[in-house]
């Protein structure tokens, strides 16, 4: 029997209003739910409920969507990746911390568990999860409570370097046929599990490691499948100009050549578009396609950030009519403060602070996430929708005062004053502690799997380099 939940008298809420099209504040309202579906959105809620929470100094708020994260790696590059770059590859370490840092499966597992508890403290209830298959992938992520997109990587090439400004690539087409179909089995068990939260995505892992051939059979698959489909795409300077070699024009404008970009299809990153200032392209129709497509932009800003580098801009792609939506592709994976990047990032990359409102970034975490799933029923409160619900605590002083409650918890409180999340119905976080991982055992172990990946980087690098020769410390170490 479904439980039906009334949380009352919430000073505040975002709310949807359906015949505006957009997230509205109400003040001194019920939200209830019966199992996993909202059934009440307002004031004097007068009907039965089996347990009743005071929303008294609480601000209620859909859950947050994640349209591109890689929880079972980034976790393990905290000390390592946020000042790692490389200069002779426009400033990028993507390629030499990918191909010297091995993890461990171990490690991934790890890794995984750190971030989503770290997902689930900052309020995202679903999650778009771009990961290499490992064991127990997928009852990691039904037991984290989250609501789960599994998207398995796979592609017909692998990066090689063989000194510090040259990306090569390594060919291997039958690879790429197979990583499909391992794919899509893995996607089918996810489909299939118990938890009933879980669906999967295509994930050809980058537009310039996959064949025509095979980006344009994943989105054929996706498409008769009605499953979403993502990439990597102008993502770095370096694969601009390696689209551009190959093929004469710009990473978004092949996408679209070969059928790829569609309202189904999100791209991981979309920056180096052919209008940005690092690139001196002579085309200005990226943002057009983007638009006139109906692809998605999973927008990531602080990895970026780090390099020096920023979307150019947020408002500008929002008012080309660009779907945006959010993601964490680094650590922390903490949606409330890429909320934050985004919004400061685009002001300055468009020296205007009005080119984007905190309301356009929310909008883009929420609405714009569901948009990109072919979702209706997720990234809003209102009665119909999925009981995935965030409450935040008003009283905590990050958020006082609180004339503002959105703007305070983003550029203030964060997923400090997160107190309560809850997925399909069902409570994954209270008090601020995950009900569902044992996140402090999961860095314990992940520190050990760490320290097992810097120790082997000699092995990997081109060069033969130890950890500490490809990312010093901030500080010397003194003996």
């Amino acid at each position: 029997m479904s439980r039906t939940i009334c949380i009352e008298n919430l000073d505040w809420a975002a709310v949807w209003d359906a015949d505006a099209g957009r997230q509205v504040y109400r003040r001194d309202i019920d939200v209830v739910f019966k199992g996993n579906e909202i059934v009440h959105v307002g004031p004097s809620y007068d009907g039965p409920a089996d347990v009743k929470v005071d929303g008294r100094g609480l601000f209620a708020m859909p859950g947050l969507i994640d349209l591109h994260s890689h929880p079972s790696s980034e976790p393990a590059f905290k000390g390592i990746r946020e000042e790692h770059g490389v200069p002779e590859m426009y400033m990028t370490g993507l390629y030499e911390r990918s191909l010297a840092y091995h993890l461990d499966e171990d490690g991934q597992k790890a890794c995984a568990e750190v971030a989503y508890s770290e997902l689930l403290a900052s309020g995202v209830t679903t999650l778009a999860e771009l990961s290499f298959d490992y064991d127990g992938w997928i009852d990691m992520m039904a037991k984290s409570g989250l609501r789960g997109y599994v998207a398995p990587g796979y592609a017909s090439s692998r990066w090689l370097l063989e000194n510090n400004h040259e990306l090569k690539f390594v060919w291997d087409e039958a690879a790429g046929r197979r990583g499909l179909d391992r794919a899509l089995g893995l996607i089918d068990a996810a489909e299939r599990h118990a938890s009933g939260r879980l669906k999967g995505m295509l994930y050809p892992a980058q537009i310039e490691t996959c064949t025509e051939e095979l980006l344009r059979d994943s989105a054929a698959v996706a498409r008769e499948t009605g499953r979403p489909i993502t990439t990597h795409v102008s993502q770095s300077v370096v694969e601009f100009q390696e689209i551009v070699r190959r093929h004469g024009k710009t990473p978004v404008q092949w996408a679209a050549e070969i059928g790829l970009l569609g309202p189904d299809c999100i791209l991981g990153h979309a920056i180096f578009i052919d209008e940005h200032s690092r690139l001196g392209w002579h085309t200005a129709t990226d943002l057009t396609l983007l638009a006139e497509t109906g692809a998605t932009v999973a927008h990531c800003p602080t990895p970026f950030a780090r390099y020096g580098d920023v979307l150019q801009d947020f408002g500008r792609y929002r008012r080309a009519g660009v779907t945006m939506g959010m993601g964490t592709d680094t650590s922390p994976h903490n949606m409330l403060e890429e909320m934050r990047w985004a919004a400061v990032l685009a002001r300055i990359a468009a020296n205007d602070i009005t080119t984007v409102g905190t309301g356009d970034i929310f909008h883009a975490a929420t609405v714009g996430g569901a948009t990109a799933l072919g979702r209706d029923d997720l990234g809003r409160l209102a009665p119909g929708m999925k009981a995935d619900i965030v409450l935040v605590d008003l009283t905590d002083l990050g958020m006082m005062p609180a004339r503002d409650p959105l703007r305070s918890l983003i550029y203030t409180a964060a997923e400090r004053a997160v107190r309560d999340v809850y997925v399909d119905g069902e409570q994954v976080v209270a008090d601020r502690k995950v009900l569902t991982l044992d996140r402090a055992d999961a860095a314990g172990r992940l520190a050990e799997a760490q320290a097992r990946m810097v120790r082997d980087v000699p092995n990997h690098d081109y060069a033969g380099r130890t950890a500490q020769d490809i990312t010093p410390l901030s500080l010397p170490l003194v003996t």
